[in-house]
Protein backbone atom coordinates (compact mmCIF):
# COMPACT_ATOMS: atom_id res chain seq x y z
CA UNK A 1 0.00 0.00 0.00
CA UNK A 2 2.88 2.27 0.91
CA UNK A 3 4.42 2.00 -2.57
CA UNK A 4 1.06 2.75 -4.24
CA UNK A 5 0.63 6.08 -2.36
CA UNK A 6 3.00 8.14 -4.56
CA UNK A 7 1.26 6.83 -7.67
CA UNK A 8 -2.17 7.75 -6.27
CA UNK A 9 -0.95 11.25 -5.38
CA UNK A 10 0.61 11.62 -8.83
CA UNK A 11 -2.60 10.42 -10.54
CA UNK A 12 -4.77 12.78 -8.48
CA UNK A 13 -2.40 15.68 -9.15
CA UNK A 14 -2.39 14.86 -12.85
CA UNK A 15 -6.18 15.01 -13.13
CA UNK A 16 -6.36 18.17 -11.03
CA UNK A 17 -3.76 19.74 -13.33
CA UNK A 18 -5.70 18.65 -16.42
CA UNK A 19 -8.89 20.03 -14.90
CA UNK A 20 -7.20 23.34 -14.15
CA UNK A 21 -5.83 23.50 -17.68
CA UNK A 22 -9.30 22.88 -19.08
CA UNK A 23 -10.81 25.59 -16.84
CA UNK A 24 -8.07 28.03 -17.81
CA UNK A 25 -8.64 27.23 -21.47
CA UNK A 26 -12.40 27.71 -21.05
CA UNK A 27 -11.81 31.08 -19.36
CA UNK A 28 -9.45 32.14 -22.15
CA UNK A 29 -12.05 31.19 -24.79
CA UNK A 30 -14.71 33.17 -22.90
CA UNK A 31 -12.37 36.15 -22.67
CA UNK A 32 -11.59 35.97 -26.39
CA UNK A 33 -15.29 35.87 -27.25
CA UNK A 34 -16.05 38.89 -25.05
CA UNK A 35 -16.10 42.08 -27.10
CA UNK A 36 -16.39 45.78 -26.42
CA UNK A 37 -20.01 46.74 -27.15
CA UNK A 38 -19.11 50.41 -27.78
CA UNK A 39 -18.85 51.56 -31.41
CA UNK A 40 -18.77 55.37 -31.47
CA UNK A 41 -17.75 56.66 -28.03
CA UNK A 42 -13.97 57.02 -27.68
CA UNK A 43 -13.88 57.34 -23.90
CA UNK A 44 -15.95 54.30 -22.95
CA UNK A 45 -15.51 50.54 -23.19
CA UNK A 46 -17.94 47.90 -21.91
CA UNK A 47 -16.92 44.26 -22.13
CA UNK A 48 -19.52 41.82 -20.85
CA UNK A 49 -18.57 38.41 -19.52
CA UNK A 50 -20.85 35.69 -18.18
CA UNK A 51 -21.39 37.08 -14.66
CA UNK A 52 -19.86 40.53 -14.80
CA UNK A 53 -18.91 43.45 -17.06
CA UNK A 54 -15.69 45.44 -17.20
CA UNK A 55 -16.26 49.15 -17.80
CA UNK A 56 -13.28 51.33 -18.73
CA UNK A 57 -13.57 55.12 -18.81
CA UNK A 58 -10.67 56.82 -20.56
CA UNK A 59 -9.95 60.51 -21.09
CA UNK A 60 -12.69 61.66 -18.66
CA UNK A 61 -11.27 65.19 -18.67
CA UNK A 62 -8.61 67.10 -20.65
CA UNK A 63 -5.12 65.60 -20.23
CA UNK A 64 -6.34 62.91 -17.84
CA UNK A 65 -3.33 60.96 -16.52
CA UNK A 66 -5.10 57.61 -16.06
CA UNK A 67 -8.06 55.48 -17.07
CA UNK A 68 -10.76 54.31 -14.66
CA UNK A 69 -11.90 50.69 -14.59
CA UNK A 70 -15.05 49.37 -12.90
CA UNK A 71 -16.39 45.86 -12.42
CA UNK A 72 -20.18 45.58 -12.64
CA UNK A 73 -21.22 42.27 -11.15
CA UNK A 74 -24.50 40.59 -10.42
CA UNK A 75 -25.19 39.13 -6.98
CA UNK A 76 -23.02 36.07 -6.15
CA UNK A 77 -21.07 36.47 -9.41
CA UNK A 78 -17.47 35.25 -9.39
CA UNK A 79 -14.93 37.86 -10.44
CA UNK A 80 -11.34 36.83 -11.28
CA UNK A 81 -8.70 37.68 -8.68
CA UNK A 82 -6.93 39.87 -11.24
CA UNK A 83 -9.90 42.29 -11.22
CA UNK A 84 -10.43 42.47 -7.47
CA UNK A 85 -8.38 45.67 -7.14
CA UNK A 86 -10.86 47.71 -9.18
CA UNK A 87 -14.02 49.36 -7.88
CA UNK A 88 -16.79 46.75 -7.89
CA UNK A 89 -20.42 47.78 -8.30
CA UNK A 90 -23.26 45.35 -7.74
CA UNK A 91 -25.88 45.59 -10.48
CA UNK A 92 -28.64 46.20 -11.25
CA UNK A 93 -28.64 49.40 -9.19
CA UNK A 94 -31.56 50.13 -6.91
CA UNK A 95 -30.58 53.76 -6.29
CA UNK A 96 -28.29 56.28 -7.93
CA UNK A 97 -27.10 59.88 -7.68
CA UNK A 98 -26.01 61.58 -10.91
CA UNK A 99 -24.47 65.01 -11.18
CA UNK A 100 -25.02 66.13 -14.79
CA UNK A 101 -28.32 66.97 -16.47
CA UNK A 102 -27.11 65.04 -19.53
CA UNK A 103 -27.62 61.84 -17.49
CA UNK A 104 -31.33 62.51 -16.86
CA UNK A 105 -32.56 61.58 -20.37
CA UNK A 106 -30.66 58.28 -20.21
CA UNK A 107 -32.47 57.36 -17.00
CA UNK A 108 -35.83 58.33 -18.46
CA UNK A 109 -35.25 56.55 -21.76
CA UNK A 110 -34.50 53.35 -19.83
CA UNK A 111 -37.48 53.99 -17.52
CA UNK A 112 -35.39 53.96 -14.35
CA UNK A 113 -35.77 57.62 -13.35
CA UNK A 114 -37.49 56.46 -10.14
CA UNK A 115 -34.07 55.07 -9.04
CA UNK A 116 -32.66 58.62 -8.92
CA UNK A 117 -32.43 59.74 -5.29
CA UNK A 118 -30.18 62.80 -5.50
CA UNK A 119 -28.87 65.52 -7.81
CA UNK A 120 -26.83 68.71 -7.24
CA UNK A 121 -28.83 71.91 -7.77
CA UNK A 122 -32.07 70.30 -8.92
CA UNK A 123 -33.26 73.57 -10.54
CA UNK A 124 -30.99 72.73 -13.50
CA UNK A 125 -33.19 69.77 -14.43
CA UNK A 126 -35.75 70.73 -17.09
CA UNK A 127 -37.49 67.39 -17.79
CA UNK A 128 -41.11 67.45 -16.61
CA UNK A 129 -40.96 63.77 -15.72
CA UNK A 130 -38.02 64.10 -13.34
CA UNK A 131 -39.21 67.48 -12.09
CA UNK A 132 -42.36 65.72 -10.84
CA UNK A 133 -40.13 63.39 -8.80
CA UNK A 134 -38.23 66.39 -7.41
CA UNK A 135 -41.47 68.15 -6.46
CA UNK A 136 -42.65 64.96 -4.73
CA UNK A 137 -39.43 64.87 -2.69
CA UNK A 138 -38.13 61.65 -4.21
CA UNK A 139 -35.00 63.38 -5.56
CA UNK A 140 -33.01 65.37 -3.02
CA UNK A 141 -30.87 68.41 -3.75
CA UNK A 142 -27.35 67.33 -2.73
CA UNK A 143 -25.50 70.62 -3.08
CA UNK A 144 -23.23 71.74 -5.91
CA UNK A 145 -20.98 69.69 -8.22
CA UNK A 146 -17.80 71.12 -6.74
CA UNK A 147 -19.17 70.98 -3.18
CA UNK A 148 -21.49 68.03 -2.77
CA UNK A 149 -23.17 67.54 0.61
CA UNK A 150 -21.32 64.43 1.76
CA UNK A 151 -23.33 64.08 5.00
CA UNK A 152 -26.57 64.03 3.01
CA UNK A 153 -25.13 61.56 0.51
CA UNK A 154 -24.08 59.23 3.34
CA UNK A 155 -27.63 59.45 4.68
CA UNK A 156 -29.13 58.70 1.24
CA UNK A 157 -26.64 55.83 0.84
CA UNK A 158 -27.08 55.40 -2.93
CA UNK A 159 -25.77 52.26 -4.59
CA UNK A 160 -23.65 54.51 -6.81
CA UNK A 161 -22.75 58.14 -7.46
CA UNK A 162 -22.07 58.85 -11.15
CA UNK A 163 -20.11 62.06 -11.43
CA UNK A 164 -17.38 63.77 -13.46
CA UNK A 165 -14.13 65.65 -13.03
CA UNK A 166 -12.65 68.61 -14.86
CA UNK A 167 -8.93 67.99 -14.26
CA UNK A 168 -6.47 65.73 -12.44
CA UNK A 169 -7.09 67.50 -9.13
CA UNK A 170 -10.46 66.33 -7.78
CA UNK A 171 -10.53 66.57 -3.95
CA UNK A 172 -14.32 66.16 -3.91
CA UNK A 173 -14.03 62.77 -5.62
CA UNK A 174 -11.41 61.69 -3.08
CA UNK A 175 -13.63 62.80 -0.19
CA UNK A 176 -16.59 60.84 -1.54
CA UNK A 177 -14.51 57.67 -1.75
CA UNK A 178 -13.03 58.21 1.73
CA UNK A 179 -16.59 58.41 3.05
CA UNK A 180 -17.26 54.90 1.81
CA UNK A 181 -19.45 55.96 -1.10
CA UNK A 182 -19.23 54.13 -4.44
CA UNK A 183 -18.23 56.57 -7.19
CA UNK A 184 -18.06 56.09 -10.95
CA UNK A 185 -16.43 58.74 -13.14
CA UNK A 186 -17.95 59.28 -16.55
CA UNK A 187 -16.66 61.39 -19.43
CA UNK A 188 -19.54 61.75 -21.86
CA UNK A 189 -18.94 65.50 -22.00
CA UNK A 190 -15.52 64.91 -23.56
CA UNK A 191 -16.94 63.09 -26.58
CA UNK A 192 -16.89 65.17 -29.78
CA UNK A 193 -18.86 62.78 -31.99
CA UNK A 194 -22.64 63.36 -31.71
CA UNK A 195 -23.30 59.62 -31.75
CA UNK A 196 -20.38 59.08 -29.37
CA UNK A 197 -22.07 61.20 -26.70
CA UNK A 198 -25.39 59.42 -27.15
CA UNK A 199 -23.81 55.97 -26.88
CA UNK A 200 -23.16 56.53 -23.16
CA UNK A 201 -26.73 55.32 -22.67
CA UNK A 202 -25.13 51.84 -22.81
CA UNK A 203 -23.33 52.57 -19.54
CA UNK A 204 -26.70 53.12 -17.87
CA UNK A 205 -28.04 50.02 -19.56
CA UNK A 206 -25.20 48.04 -17.93
CA UNK A 207 -25.76 49.70 -14.53
CA UNK A 208 -29.47 48.90 -14.46
CA UNK A 209 -29.46 45.51 -16.16
CA UNK A 210 -31.01 46.91 -19.32
CA UNK A 211 -28.25 46.34 -21.86
CA UNK A 212 -30.60 45.09 -24.59
CA UNK A 213 -32.99 48.02 -24.17
CA UNK A 214 -30.10 50.52 -24.22
CA UNK A 215 -28.72 48.99 -27.42
CA UNK A 216 -32.15 49.05 -29.07
CA UNK A 217 -32.69 52.71 -28.14
CA UNK A 218 -29.23 53.72 -29.33
CA UNK A 219 -29.58 51.80 -32.60
CA UNK A 220 -32.78 53.73 -33.33
CA UNK A 221 -30.97 57.03 -32.70
CA UNK A 222 -28.16 55.98 -35.06
CA UNK A 223 -30.70 55.04 -37.72
CA UNK A 224 -32.57 58.33 -37.30
CA UNK A 225 -29.31 60.31 -37.45
CA UNK A 226 -28.12 58.56 -40.59
CA UNK A 227 -31.50 58.96 -42.29
CA UNK A 228 -31.29 62.70 -41.62
CA UNK A 229 -27.79 62.79 -43.14
CA UNK A 230 -29.09 61.06 -46.25
CA UNK A 231 -31.57 63.89 -46.77
CA UNK A 232 -28.72 66.32 -47.42
CA UNK A 233 -26.22 63.88 -48.95
CA UNK A 234 -26.54 65.43 -52.42
CA UNK A 235 -27.16 69.01 -51.31
CA UNK A 236 -24.53 71.74 -51.69
CA UNK A 237 -23.34 73.56 -48.57
CA UNK A 238 -24.70 76.96 -49.56
CA UNK A 239 -25.35 78.44 -46.11
CA UNK A 240 -22.46 80.58 -44.89
CA UNK A 241 -22.65 80.21 -41.11
CA UNK A 242 -21.55 82.42 -38.23
CA UNK A 243 -21.58 80.78 -34.79
CA UNK A 244 -21.45 82.09 -31.21
CA UNK A 245 -21.66 85.50 -29.57
CA UNK A 246 -19.68 87.76 -27.27
CA UNK A 247 -18.96 86.74 -23.66
CA UNK A 248 -17.61 89.81 -21.92
CA UNK A 249 -14.90 90.95 -24.38
CA UNK A 250 -14.40 87.64 -26.22
CA UNK A 251 -16.32 85.94 -29.03
CA UNK A 252 -16.10 82.16 -28.74
CA UNK A 253 -16.42 80.16 -31.96
CA UNK A 254 -16.65 76.37 -32.13
CA UNK A 255 -13.47 74.72 -33.42
CA UNK A 256 -13.65 72.55 -36.53
CA UNK A 257 -13.43 69.18 -34.73
CA UNK A 258 -15.95 70.02 -32.06
CA UNK A 259 -19.36 68.52 -31.37
CA UNK A 260 -21.13 71.64 -32.69
CA UNK A 261 -19.06 71.85 -35.87
CA UNK A 262 -19.80 68.18 -36.61
CA UNK A 263 -23.52 68.90 -36.63
CA UNK A 264 -23.06 71.80 -39.04
CA UNK A 265 -20.90 69.66 -41.30
CA UNK A 266 -23.38 66.76 -41.28
CA UNK A 267 -26.22 69.20 -42.01
CA UNK A 268 -24.32 70.41 -45.09
CA UNK A 269 -23.46 74.00 -44.32
CA UNK A 270 -20.41 76.17 -44.89
CA UNK A 271 -19.34 76.82 -41.31
CA UNK A 272 -16.81 79.63 -41.47
CA UNK A 273 -14.46 78.18 -38.83
CA UNK A 274 -14.63 74.55 -40.01
CA UNK A 275 -10.90 74.64 -40.77
CA UNK A 276 -9.98 75.71 -37.23
CA UNK A 277 -8.27 72.61 -35.84
CA UNK A 278 -9.16 71.22 -32.45
CA UNK A 279 -12.16 70.65 -30.20
CA UNK A 280 -13.93 73.03 -27.87
CA UNK A 281 -13.92 76.72 -28.73
CA UNK A 282 -11.56 79.52 -29.69
CA UNK A 283 -11.72 83.03 -28.28
CA UNK A 284 -11.59 85.82 -30.87
CA UNK A 285 -12.02 89.58 -30.91
CA UNK A 286 -15.21 91.09 -32.26
CA UNK A 287 -13.26 92.72 -35.07
CA UNK A 288 -11.85 89.40 -36.29
CA UNK A 289 -15.29 87.79 -36.27
CA UNK A 290 -16.89 90.73 -38.08
CA UNK A 291 -14.17 90.75 -40.71
CA UNK A 292 -14.75 87.08 -41.50
CA UNK A 293 -18.49 86.73 -40.98
CA UNK A 294 -20.07 90.08 -41.84
CA UNK A 295 -21.68 88.60 -44.97
CA UNK A 296 -22.68 85.26 -43.42
CA UNK A 297 -26.30 84.56 -44.27
CA UNK A 298 -27.09 82.51 -41.13
CA UNK A 299 -26.07 83.15 -37.54
CA UNK A 300 -26.34 80.47 -34.83
CA UNK A 301 -26.15 82.63 -31.71
CA UNK A 302 -25.08 81.18 -28.35
CA UNK A 303 -26.93 82.26 -25.21
CA UNK A 304 -30.58 82.24 -24.17
CA UNK A 305 -31.71 85.23 -26.24
CA UNK A 306 -35.42 85.37 -27.05
CA UNK A 307 -35.50 88.13 -29.71
CA UNK A 308 -33.34 90.23 -32.03
CA UNK A 309 -33.99 93.24 -29.84
CA UNK A 310 -32.69 91.40 -26.77
CA UNK A 311 -29.66 90.27 -28.76
CA UNK A 312 -28.84 93.80 -29.93
CA UNK A 313 -29.25 95.18 -26.41
CA UNK A 314 -26.51 92.78 -25.32
CA UNK A 315 -24.21 94.33 -27.94
CA UNK A 316 -25.33 97.07 -30.36
CA UNK A 317 -22.59 96.08 -32.81
CA UNK A 318 -24.40 92.81 -33.58
CA UNK A 319 -26.52 94.83 -36.00
CA UNK A 320 -23.51 95.08 -38.35
CA UNK A 321 -23.86 91.45 -39.43
CA UNK A 322 -25.90 90.73 -42.56
CA UNK A 323 -27.53 87.74 -40.86
CA UNK A 324 -28.89 90.09 -38.20
CA UNK A 325 -30.11 92.62 -40.77
CA UNK A 326 -31.83 89.84 -42.72
CA UNK A 327 -33.36 88.34 -39.55
CA UNK A 328 -31.61 84.99 -40.07
CA UNK A 329 -30.51 84.46 -36.48
CA UNK A 330 -31.20 81.19 -34.64
CA UNK A 331 -30.66 80.08 -31.09
CA UNK A 332 -30.58 76.59 -29.49
CA UNK A 333 -30.50 77.61 -25.83
CA UNK A 334 -33.68 79.65 -25.47
CA UNK A 335 -36.06 76.89 -24.36
CA UNK A 336 -36.03 76.54 -20.58
CA UNK A 337 -37.58 74.19 -18.07
CA UNK A 338 -39.92 75.26 -15.28
CA UNK A 339 -37.07 76.28 -12.96
CA UNK A 340 -34.69 77.69 -15.57
CA UNK A 341 -32.85 74.59 -16.73
CA UNK A 342 -31.81 74.67 -20.40
CA UNK A 343 -33.54 71.94 -22.43
CA UNK A 344 -30.74 71.86 -25.02
CA UNK A 345 -27.97 71.25 -22.48
CA UNK A 346 -29.94 68.41 -20.93
CA UNK A 347 -31.43 66.56 -23.88
CA UNK A 348 -29.26 67.35 -26.93
CA UNK A 349 -26.32 65.03 -26.09
CA UNK A 350 -28.64 62.00 -25.89
CA UNK A 351 -30.69 62.91 -28.97
CA UNK A 352 -28.22 64.08 -31.64
CA UNK A 353 -30.67 63.01 -34.34
CA UNK A 354 -33.07 65.75 -33.22
CA UNK A 355 -30.25 68.32 -33.09
CA UNK A 356 -29.21 67.41 -36.63
CA UNK A 357 -32.77 67.73 -37.91
CA UNK A 358 -32.98 71.21 -36.38
CA UNK A 359 -29.80 72.22 -38.22
CA UNK A 360 -31.05 70.72 -41.48
CA UNK A 361 -34.30 72.66 -41.18
CA UNK A 362 -32.27 75.87 -40.71
CA UNK A 363 -29.89 75.27 -43.63
CA UNK A 364 -32.27 73.38 -45.99
CA UNK A 365 -35.82 74.33 -44.89
CA UNK A 366 -37.42 72.79 -47.99
CA UNK A 367 -36.34 69.29 -46.90
CA UNK A 368 -38.17 69.31 -43.58
CA UNK A 369 -41.05 71.66 -44.30
CA UNK A 370 -43.47 70.09 -41.78
CA UNK A 371 -40.85 69.40 -39.12
CA UNK A 372 -41.01 71.54 -35.98
CA UNK A 373 -37.84 72.54 -34.15
CA UNK A 374 -37.00 70.56 -31.03
CA UNK A 375 -34.35 72.94 -29.67
CA UNK A 376 -33.82 75.78 -32.16
CA UNK A 377 -35.77 79.03 -32.29
CA UNK A 378 -35.63 81.77 -34.88
CA UNK A 379 -35.17 85.18 -33.30
CA UNK A 380 -37.70 87.79 -34.42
Amino acid sequence: MRHLLPKMIFTASFFILIGCKKNEKAEIVKAENAKNSIEYATGLSIVKYEDYSVVTVSNPWPNANKDFKYILKEKDAKVPDSLQTYTTVQVPLNSVVVTSTTNIPFLEMLEVESKLVGFPHTDYISSEKTRALIDKGSVKNVGQNEKLNIEQLIELSPDLIVTFGVDNNNPMLDNLKKSGLKVLIQGDWMEQSPLGKAEWIKLYGALFGKEDQAKELFDKIVESYNQAKKLVADKPATSKVLYGSMYEDVWYVAKGNSWVAQFMQDAKSNYLWADLKGTGSEGLSFEKVLDKAKTANIWIASGSFKSLDELQKANPHYGEFDAFKNKSVYNFEGKLGATGGTVYYELAPSRPDLVLKDYIKIFHPDLLASYEFTFASKLN
